[in-house]
């Protein structure tokens, strides 16, 4: 490694296995050390938007919720009254 333990480029697997092997786990933290998700805040996004997409607003599902809420009650009103509706076909249970 060059540049005191700094590389010029970006690190083999090789290489971070060795210095991963090589620490101490039961080392104290030095005081300068900074919490990591602080420090990749400063370079980017800590997750891509791709991977993390940002919230979206809930106004475009309105109608979904009475929809949902209509195929759940009849499905608990089927088993409520002792059928069965397996397979799309209705029954005695």
């Amino acid at each position: 490694m060059e540049n005191g333990g700094y590389p010029d480029t970006a690190l083999t697997d090789e290489e971070l296995t060795e210095l991963a092997l090589a620490a101490d786990p039961s080392a104290a933290l030095s005081d300068d050390a900074v919490p990591i998700g602080i420090h990749l805040a400063r370079f980017a996004a800590p997750l891509p938007s791709w991977y993390m997409p940002p919230a979206l607003s809930r106004d475009g599902r309105r109608w979904k919720t009475p929809f949902v809420i209509a195929i759940v009650s009849a499905f608990l009103l089927i088993d409520a009254m002792g059928l069965c509706n397996t397979y799309g076909l209705l029954s005695l249970a």
